[in-house]
């Protein structure tokens, strides 16, 4: 099976639905596709398939086909983009309120601004500090706080996260953790230093594209990200919120 197909999930009306490797789309072919993707959204993609990202711990395919199928039939219709994920986002956030997992932690919450959730945490990696660098149960994160929250974040793009944390989706496989958190760490230092997000984010996106066609650059890369990070102190963050 040719790259970046991995199998066929299942057939949807006259959609078929793939599994993807999409490690190899965001290096290959375009590094914004996160969890899932349409043709009226990523044209690479044939207009009668949905592909949907690996995933190694969830079961999340139900809500992304159905937004998928919203989205494009839409955008098919003329709607820009903006108008279907708008559109989309609402039928499944109303999907996600029904979940079990949902339902596990609904007493728990009553606001984004009360204490996280311990469901949310999944692991802290072996000697993060400052900031820490937890794995976070991405589908539970998207039920509470973000719908569209995909990979990883932080407290300057989300005010739902700890600021001495970064937090990385369990739905990513192990190899592509490093260069997630190095686009993270990197565009976390630049918004402390007074950046706004889409010049961060471009920033982010163009550092890890290069490690990711040159891996032997990621380490040393990730090494002065972490070095800029532990500057962050929590008296700095709270004087320019």
């Amino acid at each position: 099976m040719e790259k970046p197909y991995l199998r066929k999930l299942e057939d949807v009306g006259v959609f078929e639905i793939w599994e993807v490797d999409g490690m190899y789309v965001r290096s290959n072919l375009n590094r914004e596709f996160t969890n899932f993707g349409q043709h009226f959204r990523f044209p690479f993609i044939p207009k009668h398939q949905f592909w949907i990202d690996e995933e190694n711990s969830n079961n999340e395919t139900t809500y992304y086909v159905n937004h998928m199928l919203v989205e494009w039939h839409l955008m098919d219709r003329g709607a820009d983009y903006d108008t279907a994920i708008t559109k989309a986002d609402k039928q499944e956030q109303a999907e996600r309120k029904k979940s079990a997992l949902m339902e596990k932690v609904r007493t728990e919450i009553t606001s984004t601004n009360t204490k996280i959730p311990k469901e949310v945490y999944v692991h802290k990696l072996t000697g993060s500090e400052s900031p820490q660098i937890w794995i976070v149960n991405g589908e539970l994160v998207r039920d509470l706080y973000f719908i569209d929250f995909t990979e990883g974040g932080h407290h300057f793009v989300y005010d739902f996260v700890p600021y001495n944390k970064v937090w990385l989706d369990n739905d990513l496989v192990p190899a592509e953790r490093e260069f997630v958190l190095l686009h993270e760490l990197h565009e976390r230092y630049l918004m402390f230093k007074g950046m706004d997000y889409n010049h961060a984010h471009n920033s982010s996106s163009y550092i890890e594209y290069q490690c990711r066609c040159n891996p032997g650059l990621l380490s040393k890369s990730l090494e002065k990200e972490i070095t800029n990070n532990a500057l962050i102190k929590p008296e700095f963050v709270s004087a320019i919120a």
